[in-house]
């Protein structure tokens, strides 16, 4: 994408940069709460305490305060998602150090959320933001798979390649539309409803599980 979109302005570089570092962050803690607990819990507890985070960071550093509804309908996209987990949860005691990465998880995900949407629209090209965003953050991942690795690189990767390849498509197209509507309205309201789909995929886990 690099090639065939604007250079983003020098404002967004900043940004660019740290939002790399705290993407991989976000990896690192993501995997971690996969390892520790339940995709159907973990995922869940990650996406819905970012809206509330984004909500205070926007109001601190992009000066968005959402009016009441707004902040209705936040509250609610979140409570929905709680209650995603905690009805998987039921019955079960509580894993603490599962919990704990998905709330570090959901931290992070709030704070690239903010940064990205300062610096999207400070870049005057989202196209050309994500652009750069995914090639900075891109050099991380091989690096470290190439030292994991050593030796069966490419054997190993052959395993993964495809769907590798298709949900780097998705993701792409996918935080593309969160950047180029982050430019056109405000951070909060947009993070609520980006984690939509979550709370779908999250049920269906959730009444598979069960009926397994």
């Amino acid at each position: 994408m690099v090639p065939f979109a604007a250079f983003p302005a020098a404002e967004a570089w900043p940004y660019l940069i740290v939002s790399g570092v705290i993407h991989v962050v976000y990896f690192v803690l993501l995997m971690k709460s996969f390892r520790l607990g339940d995709f159907g819990q973990a995922y869940p507890v990650a996406r819905g305490t970012a809206p509330l985070v984004v909500t205070a960071l926007a109001a601190v550093f992009a000066h968005e305060v959402p009016n009441a509804w707004a902040a209705a309908g936040i509250a609610l996209s979140c409570a929905g998602l709680t209650g995603v987990a905690l009805w998987g949860m039921r019955g079960r005691r509580p894993n603490w150090p599962a919990i704990g990465a998905a709330l570090a998880t959901g931290v992070s995900i709030a704070a690239y959320t903010v940064v990205d949407g300062l610096g999207v629209r400070a870049s005057g090209s989202s196209l050309g933001y994500i652009a750069w965003l995914m090639a900075i953050e891109g050099l991380v991942i091989p690096a470290y798979a190439l030292h994991r690795w050593r030796g069966q690189f490419l054997t190993t990767l052959r395993l993964f390649a495809a769907v590798g390849f298709l949900g780097a498509a998705l993701s792409v197209i996918a935080y593309g539309l969160v950047l180029w509507a982050q430019t056109r309205a405000e951070l909060a309201p947009i993070a609520a409803l980006r984690e939509s789909s979550v709370k779908s995929c999250s049920c269906g886990n959730n009444f598979a599980a069960q009926g397994a």
